[in-house]
């Protein structure tokens, strides 16, 4: 199967650079790369060093620890998320380089987030379908998970 069905997409070209990334999204990890040129670090990933532009790369896990650059509280939310209003979603700086966009967890107080927190990004994989559906949460600094 290709990978490109996990995401509910059809892909009409024979080879890709991020099947691996694909992988590693089920497997339930948090994966950036690095460039095997300069060895700059990119999340998410990218195939192309965004430093020397190098094709060439792997990938590199990590940890998930970082501090809260910004975030917002919803209260009237989009369609479809009507049900989970009132929640918070905050911008990390990943310790490793990066950033992400991940919702408020269950181990940390949404309403008392704060930038410059310390907080752990902890993937969550639905496996409801064989379509790969991930999102990050922010919990406490040293939270630990497993495959969702």
């Amino acid at each position: 199967m290709s990978v490109f069905a996990w995401f509910g997409l059809v892909s009409y070209c024979p080879h890709t650079k991020v099947a691996e990334f694909a992988r590693h999204l089920k497997d339930g990890r948090l994966m950036g790369s690095r460039c095997a040129d300069c060895g700059q670090l990119s999340f998410p990933p990218r195939a192309d060093c965004p430093a020397c532009r190098s094709d060439r790369f792997g990938f590199a896990e990590y940890g998930g620890a970082g501090t809260v650059a910004t975030f917002t509280r919803i209260a009237a939310a989009p369609a479809g998320f009507e049900g989970r209003a009132p929640y918070t979603i905050g911008v990390v700086d990943l310790d490793e380089g990066g950033r992400l966009l991940a919702w408020c967890g269950a181990t940390l107080d949404g309403a008392a987030l704060a930038i410059g927190q310390r907080v752990q990004v902890v993937p969550r994989l639905l496996e409801e379908s064989e379509a790969i559906k991930v999102h990050y949460t922010l919990e406490a600094p040293g939270t630990t998970w497993a495959k969702a």
